[in-house]
């Protein structure tokens, strides 16, 4: 839906007024199952990519909070953190998520397979098509990333201040966290799927030949396109997609913290 809602010349047929609307009209005339195109690429990636992101983010936390501020929680420190890990995490999930999903994703894809997919766009593109947004990535997941940890973590001293496994808590900070980043970010999210998508009705239109690079190039051609709105095109859908997924990214997370950390203790006494 957020792929799709952020395009920014839609075919006639794909145009929507609301996530509700789209959804719908999604199912009617493309079948139950074309809103969840590109999950398997996304959970291939997933994996691996959480893996990483979290064992350097829990790891450089503790290195800087000890530098920063000794034996207590600093919020620089989990921003820090955070962008950090976000450089790990995207270098694995850019071509899958961000190239790979998000063409399967586009009305009227011409690609009919994951594979399909990622042999076309090296064949016509050339590996560096993977990587063509991922400095644009990081330019908008960094600051993404800072925004959530540092809001998820300022929310815990709120709502759990003594740190214990406390599923409600972290399911409301994760969910309020996300939707804050999620808001705050969309005009870079917005221009990273103009990148990976290469939207071509729309770059015909401003006689744009070849293809587009660099984030400079995507926000002069979004506002030529769509004006300051265009910047928040798919904002709503960001936003409840995000909710939901920082909510269960970080309460399965604290549960096996919790369930690891406890068994590991056990084990020693």
């Amino acid at each position: 839906l957020q792929t799709r809602m952020q395009s920014l010349q839609p075919d006639p047929k794909a145009q929507y007024r609301s996530v509700y609307e789209a959804l719908k009209k999604m199912v009617l005339t493309e079948g139950l199952w074309r809103p969840l195109r590109g999950i398997n690429v996304t959970m291939l990636g997933a994996g691996p990519a959480h893996a990483m992101y979290f064992a350097c983010y829990e790891k450089m936390k503790k290195s800087l909070s000890d530098i920063f501020q000794q034996g207590g929680n600093s919020h620089l420190a989990n921003g820090i953190a955070g962008s950090v890990a976000t450089l790990l995490h995207d270098a694995v999930m850019n071509p899958a998520e961000a190239v790979v999903k998000q063409r399967l994703q586009m009305f009227n894809s011409p690609y009919t397979s994951v594979l399909g997919c990622v042999r076309t766009v090296q064949r016509t593109e050339g590996f560096g098509a993977f990587y063509r947004s991922y400095t644009t990535q990081l330019t908008m997941n960094v600051p993404f990333q800072a925004i959530h940890f540092i809001t998820y973590e300022l929310l815990q001293e709120h709502l759990n201040p003594r740190r214990e496994y406390n599923p409600r808590s972290h399911i409301v900070a994760g969910a309020v966290a996300g939707a804050a980043a999620a808001a705050a970010t969309t005009p870079l999210d917005v221009c990273k799927t103009l990148l990976n998508t290469q939207e071509n009705t729309a770059l015909s239109s401003l006689n744009i030949r070849g293809h587009l690079s660099g984030m400079a190039n995507a926000f002069r051609t979004v506002y030529q396109l769509g004006g300051v709105p265009g910047y928040f095109k798919g904002v709503q859908a960001r936003v409840i997609y995000q909710m939901p997924s920082t909510a269960i990214a970080w309460s399965v997370y604290e549960f096996f913290k919790y369930f690891l950390t406890k068994h590991k203790l056990e084990k020693r006494t």
